[in-house]
């Protein structure tokens, strides 16, 4: 009984030193040098108390491919994982919506035709992960800093469900100035299909009877991004 017990508190010593390796790592160096798993074993550590996460890292890891993979997953299938209860699952998702957030806050403060990259940088983290199509419409005022962000439909975008009058309308509702479109590519294609210059030109010719500028018309997958106006498009 006394060697079980033994074994029991060496075992725990061990991943409980190595926890402390991993953090002191990270306030080193944050990510750099790190295996995907060990930073979601990181992330792991402080939603599940007393327990050797490592495995379990690795499982997510393997099952959804990536450490992005496993934040685009959604709740229920990171619950369907063993050894994943509720409380591990919501952090994992706070992670992701906390970048989310941050990604968004950095997008709104700034000139956004001057800083594409932070547009850029949270739509991906928006949509990159996305298994169905969504077409959302970034909103600027004069200065071009952002008004809003809104997600004008999911599922299939062609002109028949993404309607230029809808869109409009939100864009009078929001004083907007000008606009750009944002739509993902979930199959990974970064190459516009028939529809999405269709519905590009729809969106151009009624926002021009507005005198409302249309920056740019971005896709986002898997791969990168294709933006309509670096494309010569717009």
């Amino acid at each position: 009984m006394e060697g079980n017990n033994n074994k029991k508190q060496s075992q725990s010593a061990h991943y409980l030193m190595h926890r402390k390796r991993l953090r002191e790592r990270f306030r080193q160096t944050a990510f750099d040098g790190f295996q995907p798993y060990e930073a979601l074993e990181l992330l792991l550590t402080y939603a599940i108390p007393r327990k050797d996460v490592k495995p379990l890292a690795k499982e997510l890891i393997d099952k959804f491919g990536s450490f992005q993979g496993v934040l685009d997953a959604p709740f229920g299938k990171i619950m369907q994982v063993g050894g994943m209860g509720e409380n591990a699952a919501t952090f994992l998702t706070v992670v992701k919506a906390s970048a989310s957030l941050y990604l968004k806050q950095n997008m709104r403060k700034d000139n956004l035709i001057s800083g594409t990259m932070a547009l850029l940088d949270y739509c991906r983290v928006e949509m990159q992960g996305l298994k169905d199509e969504q077409f959302r419409t970034i909103f600027l005022n004069s200065q071009n800093e952002v008004i809003a962000d809104e997600i004008i439909h999911e599922g299939t975008v062609d002109q028949s469900v993404v309607y230029p009058r809808k869109v409009m309308e939100r864009a009078l509702h929001y004083k907007a100035s000008s606009m750009i479109f944002v739509h993902n590519h979930p199959g990974g294609s970064l190459s516009p299909s028939k529809d999405d210059i269709i519905l590009t030109e729809a969106l151009k010719q009624a926002a021009r009877s507005l005198q409302i500028k249309v920056h740019d018309h971005l896709i986002i997958s898997k791969k990168g991004y294709y933006s309509f106006l670096e494309s010569g498009l717009m």
